[in-house]
């Protein structure tokens, strides 16, 4: 038996009712928008299975589905960065879910030892797209941590 009850089938229900029952896509996952509780920095951004946002609820520890490994991932299990859900919102029609985090250890959130996923910004440079990196810097050596995996 499924932990979350299926969408309200009535949007004025789905949009304003109380009952928080996430509408999972296709392939049963909602996106996870993950920011900073304190000062409101974007950190990252992921994807929940149903077991994955059920673990964050209750342990209140964020837990994702990791598509590219294909399986549950607690994150900052391996780096100690665990990320404390202060709250847990949900978009107007429930297929979207926003946490807002404490992060544990070195304060750094990706995997490349950075504060944020996004430290890249995108421009035009000579009619193509280019990344400059924001100088951000990594808080801790991710092969240090992760033994050169991801």
């Amino acid at each position: 038996m499924p932990f979350f009850p299926l969408p309200a089938s009535d949007k004025a229900e789905l949009e304003e009712g109380d009952l928080f029952t996430p509408r999972f896509d296709a392939g049963g996952l909602v996106t996870a928008v993950v920011t900073d509780a304190g000062d409101g920095e974007l950190l990252m951004v992921g994807h929940m299975n149903d077991e994955a946002l059920r673990l964050t609820l209750e342990t209140g520890i964020a837990h994702f589905w990791s598509r590219s490994r294909g399986r549950l991932w607690k994150k900052g299990e391996t780096s100690g960065n665990l990320l404390h859900v202060d709250e847990v919102r949900t978009d107007c029609d429930q297929d979207a879910v926003w946490l807002k985090v404490s992060v544990g250890g070195h304060d750094a959130t990706c995997h490349t030892g950075r504060r944020s996923c996004f430290y890249r910004s995108v421009r035009i440079e000579d009619g193509k797209a280019r990344l400059a990196d924001d100088g951000s810097g990594a808080k801790f050596d991710p092969r240090a941590v992760y033994g050169g995996k991801d």
